[in-house]
């Protein structure tokens, strides 16, 4: 089985399962956020790591409630750590920032931690809250912080249940692309 097709029998198969608290299953929250990423004009990789940001959730055996449970199931590093072993820091970066772009974005833009749905802003909490001057700092002068925070955003936006997506077929050249030689 190609990296390709192993990627997106787990979307397939786990992206069934309900995106936490959220009206949407992990899979139409995929591909709302790669939508939305294709829409904006991103480069290939990054439309990859949209779709896969979330990852981590369908392949952590901490069951569909580990955040209503009080538990960080560190979904981005498990994304990141599974993801590398086919894709470059174009598309992994992105995929374990972009917990900490939340962060960041709810330290620097009052107005941002507004946007957070209720299971967003308790996840939030698990994950350690808004940075603090120096970790926000620190968080931006990484390479990729700018990409996850486009993923950040694309992450709150794709929550509708009645948003029309293209389905999975569509992101397997982009994939295939991205994926290393």
């Amino acid at each position: 089985m190609s990296a390709a097709d192993r990627i997106l029998e787990i979307l397939e198969t786990n992206g069934a399962a309900q995106y936490g608290d959220e009206a949407v299953s992990q899979l139409q929250h995929a591909l709302q956020c790669a939508h939305l990423a294709e829409r904006s004009g991103a480069t290939d990789a990054l439309v990859v790591a949209a779709l896969l940001h979330d990852f981590g959730h369908l392949i952590h055996k901490l069951g569909e409630d580990a955040a209503a449970r009080g538990i960080d199931a560190r979904h981005e590093a498990l994304g990141r750590k599974y993801l590398a072993r086919w894709f470059n820091e174009d598309v992994t970066a992105p995929v374990g920032l972009h917990v900490d772009a939340k962060r960041w974005l709810c330290a620097t833009e009052p107005d941002y931690f507004d946007t957070l749905s209720p299971a967003s802003v308790r996840s939030l909490e698990l994950q350690g809250g808004p940075f603090s001057e120096a970790g926000a700092a620190a968080f931006i002068a990484q390479p990729h912080a700018r990409d996850a925070l486009a993923v950040r955003r694309w992450d709150e936006q794709a929550k509708d249940p009645k948003a029309a997506t293209p389905g999975l077929g569509r992101y397997r050249s982009r994939i295939e692309a991205a994926i290393r030689n």
